[in-house]
């Protein structure tokens, strides 16, 4: 069956459709929604059921680790085994907003999300969806692109449709992301960083806000 189609404020997002959305989460289902990048596949990283199942929608290897989206930098913290003081800076710095940060997981997250590594990419969207979906549902969700592995990312709920119509329940549309770039990794190991991926924030930002 097609997937629904829910229109979605991105500037006030309607509590009952968001409210709709955190159900399908809390029951286990993976859902496309828009964030301020691209369109992105949710699910609860703690069900390992759905983790299951956003590795299927994807077609994507279960050696690749799938990013955590947050609503605060609090909720960031509590997933991350220790947040070495690089974090802290460039989450202040960048949250909400383009930046993924990879930092070794706290043991409350499943192996299988961080795909055996022990570490977990986690990012604070500037997206009011995002935000209030996570507060709906009490709790982060997954934030992997809404697209079938190796296939482009999807700026809009017909190009989310078109790959994975049949393969999710629901995709909220809130139109295009406008969104060209993905967001920028950085991954941290103790005082060690290094640019997993030049995205959304260029790399001379990032070092100049960890000088």
């Amino acid at each position: 069956m097609l997937a629904e189609r829910l229109r979605v404020n991105a500037q006030t997002p309607e509590a009952e459709v968001l409210r709709y959305a955190a159900h399908f989460l809390t029951r286990g289902s993976v859902i496309a929604i828009p964030t301020d990048t691209f369109y992105g596949l949710a699910a609860d990283p703690f069900n390992l059921a759905a983790v299951d199942e956003i590795y299927r929608v994807k077609g994507r290897p279960e050696t690749r680790a799938l990013p955590i989206l947050v609503s605060s930098l609090e909720q960031a913290v509590l997933l991350a085994r220790e947040a070495p003081r690089k974090f802290l800076r460039l989450a202040q710095a960048f949250w909400p907003g383009g930046l993924t940060l990879v930092v070794n997981a706290s043991q409350r997250i499943p192996l299988k999300v961080t795909a055996g590594t022990g570490r977990v990419a986690l990012r604070w969207p500037n997206s009011e969806i995002v935000r209030r979906l996570i507060e709906e549902f009490e709790g982060p969700i997954t934030g992997t692109s809404a697209n079938i592995s190796g296939f482009p990312s999807c700026t809009s709920a017909e190009q989310v449709i078109k790959q994975l119509g049949l393969r999710v329940p629901l995709v909220l549309d809130a139109g295009d992301t406008g969104a060209t770039l993905a967001s920028t990794i950085v991954e941290l190991n103790g005082d060690a960083w290094k640019v997993g991926r030049e995205g959304a924030i260029p790399l001379a930002e990032i070092e100049k806000a960890l000088q």
